[in-house]
Parts: C-alpha cells; sequence; structure tokens
C-alpha cells in the first residue's frame, strides 16, 4: 500500500508539473501570466527611447529606465503598438513554433547590446526583420508576451496556420498529458485509494 501511495504521489506531482509549465505549447492559449502583456510592452515598446544610435545616449537612457541586468534589448516604436499587437492575429501573423507567432511584415526596431552586469553599452543596431512573439490570451484577446530574437532573420512560411487560426486555439492538451490523467484515474479506481 506504502508504494501504492508513493506511485499516486509520483504521478500528482508530474500532472501539476505539467500544469505549471511557464510556456503554452501553441499560440493564443490562456496565458498563465497576467502581466505578461504589461511587461511585453513596458520591455519593448517604450516611449522616449533615443532617435539616434549614439552608445552614450543609449547608456544613459537604460540606466534611467531600468534593463542594466539585460544583456540584450529590443526596442521598438511606440507608435507600432497596434501593428505589433497585429502579429498575434490572422492579419498579421504566422504560426511560427510552439507558442511563438512570427510577423508577416518586416519591423524595424533597435537593438541595445550591454556587458553583462554593467550598463556599458556594446553595441546599438538598427535592424529589419520579421518579428517573432510569443502570443498568449490575457483579458480575450491574443497578444504579445514575450519578443523572441531572429538571430536566423527566419521569414512566415506560406503554408503555415494564422497565428489566431482556430485550429491553434484551445489547443487540446497533448496525449502525455491525457495519458498521464488516465493512468491516475486507472490507478484510483483499481486500489481503491
Amino acid at each position: 500500500m506504502a508504494c501504492l501511495r508513493v506511485l499516486l504521489t509520483l504521478i500528482a506531482f508530474l500532472l501539476l508539473g505539467h500544469h505549471t509549465n511557464a510556456k503554452n505549447d501553441a499560440p493564443c492559449q490562456l496565458s498563465k501570466w497576467n502581466n505578461g502583456f504589461n511587461n511585453f510592452v513596458k520591455r519593448h515598446i517604450r516611449s522616449g527611447t533615443p532617435n539616434s544610435l549614439n552608445q552614450n545616449e543609449w547608456e544613459t537612457y537604460i540606466k534611467n529606465n531600468g534593463g542594466c541586468d539585460r544583456p540584450t534589448q529590443s526596442f521598438l516604436h511606440p507608435d507600432e503598438l497596434e501593428k505589433v499587437k497585429a502579429v498575434c492575429t490572422n492579419k498579421g501573423g504566422k504560426v511560427y513554433k510552439d507558442n511563438l507567432c512570427i510577423s508577416d511584415q518586416l519591423f524595424t526596431f533597435v537593438t541595445v547590446r550591454s556587458e553583462p552586469g554593467t550598463c556599458g553599452i556594446r553595441s546599438v543596431r538598427r535592424e529589419t526583420k520579421h518579428l517573432i512573439l510569443a502570443c498568449e490570451v490575457l483579458e480575450n484577446q491574443c497578444v504579445p508576451v514575450h519578443f523572441e530574437g531572429n538571430s536566423r532573420d527566419s521569414k512566415p512560411s506560406n503554408n503555415a496556420r494564422g497565428c489566431q487560426d482556430p485550429q491553434t486555439q484551445g489547443h487540446a492538451p497533448s496525449f502525455k498529458m491525457t495519458w498521464l490523467w488516465l493512468l491516475s484515474v486507472l490507478l484510483v479506481i483499481i486500489y481503491g485509494y
């Protein structure tokens, strides 16, 4: 009987661990983080960013507005907020992988790289690429919650589904999840725990 309890405890731990995973496996699922969109905007669509690529101006900006702890940061123009949000819809983005969508259009943004542990700026570059964003549902709307780097200069696939395609919404749980639930229910029924 003690062995059964250990087994059931292990199964419950695995099930709870699966539910608390921070990353969804498809875009436009219910977010596990209530502040995901606000944090995204605070980090990537700030007002008052320098208009130049001058390292001294960016160092001062980052020191005054926070972000010294992040070695790579990308900033989009605040006027593009609605266009950025559209990446998480059929009109503006395609499914990339996992909970990531890639923009149909190119975006221009500034990427600032700093020395780890300091605010010393190594480089400031203007880039034009397709955005890769994690998209999740908050307050009944699919919105960006994370900016993923696009170091390979990926482009959207013409064959990919739209980001908010009905097939990606309410994505079914994985087989592993279903199998674990079934196993735990069977053990409870068989052993009457």
